[in-house]
């Protein structure tokens, strides 16, 4: 069976290899000229603020070669059905999920203001099957050949992977908390669905997270009393990089202050994260994140 598989892979790439060379577009023309406008705003975008680029003589940025040939919102006349014949058979072979990977320019003569863009495209390599860690599929360029009054004028490599996406692996699982002699007790808590504040015997004083001592009056003795849930969001962040394995970024992570005055770390739920203010009103839940987990998470009480 695996050897028939690899036949039929080795007879897709050697179909699609018969596409290189083949025109993808034909005789395209720039919809406007190169113009001081668009160099003006292109030049205030990336801070650019060369000389060369402004005044009676100015030349446009070379990296702007591509956007003269842009076709907009309404594409470009012109275009030949041979790329889209070789996407569509990636597309039958299962490589249905498409990522721009780069792109490469040669600069062969400054373009200025005035200057009439045309420009043909042809496909112009197609790699062997490659396995990525998004997929297993194939590189396509593109050629793109710029020129002004029939002088070339730049070339723009255009390169994509065309792929079957990468069966997912198995959610992670989320990481155990570190339990220890010291804050046993309030793990144990959490497991019952009971939020326990260490409170020292001495002095009364509350504490959070749980320590061998008080931090006030250094008693080592302790007992504990319920959290009613009641708190509110003291203060945040929200989470977007790096990702981990079992989280979803972006999430909120809330600095809590208990209606009892100890504050606690968890996550705050029940609003998008871009919703997430200091002061919001919060109230304790416990969440089973596995068979084996649950944690405190606070949950915004809507008004």
């Amino acid at each position: 069976m695996a050897v028939r598989e690899e036949r039929t892979r080795d007879e897709l790439g050697a179909r699609l290899k018969e596409y290189e060379g083949r025109p993808a577009a034909v005789s395209g023309a720039g919809k406007d000229p190169v113009n001081a406008p668009m160099i003006r705003h292109w030049c205030e975008a990336l801070g650019d603020t060369h000389p060369a680029y402004t005044g009676p003589g100015a030349i446009a940025p070379p990296t702007m070669l591509q956007v003269w040939t842009m076709g907009g919102l309404s594409g470009h006349q012109g275009r030949t059905g041979a790329y889209d014949e070789l996407l569509g058979l990636l597309d039958a072979a299962g490589c249905t999920a498409v990522v721009a990977t780069d792109c490469e320019q040669e600069y062969l003569r400054p373009l200025r203001p005035g200057d009439e863009i045309v420009f043909d495209t042809v496909i112009e390599e197609v790699s062997g099957r490659k396995t990525t860690k998004l997929g297993t599929g194939y590189f396509v360029t593109t050629r793109m050949e710029v020129r002004v009054d029939g002088e070339p004028a730049g070339i723009h490599r255009f390169r994509i992977l065309k792929y079957a996406p990468a069966a997912r692996a198995p959610r992670a699982r989320r990481p155990r908390p570190v339990v220890n002699r010291d804050n046993a007790g309030f793990w144990q808590g959490v497991a019952g669905h009971r939020l326990l504040i260490q409170r020292c015997t001495d002095c009364g004083t509350l504490r959070h997270p749980w320590l061998p001592g008080c931090n006030a009056c250094g008693s080592l003795e302790w007992d504990t009393v319920e959290a009613s849930g009641e708190g509110t969001v003291h203060s945040y962040v929200v989470l977007h990089h790096p990702p981990f394995p079992a989280f979803d970024p972006p999430y909120a992570v809330g600095l809590i202050e208990l209606a009892e005055g100890v504050r606690m770390v968890s996550n705050v739920v029940g609003v998008p994260y871009d919703r997430v203010r200091i002061g919001l009103p919060v109230r304790l839940e416990f969440r089973a994140y596995d068979e084996e987990l649950t944690l405190p998470v606070f949950r915004v009480v809507q008004r």
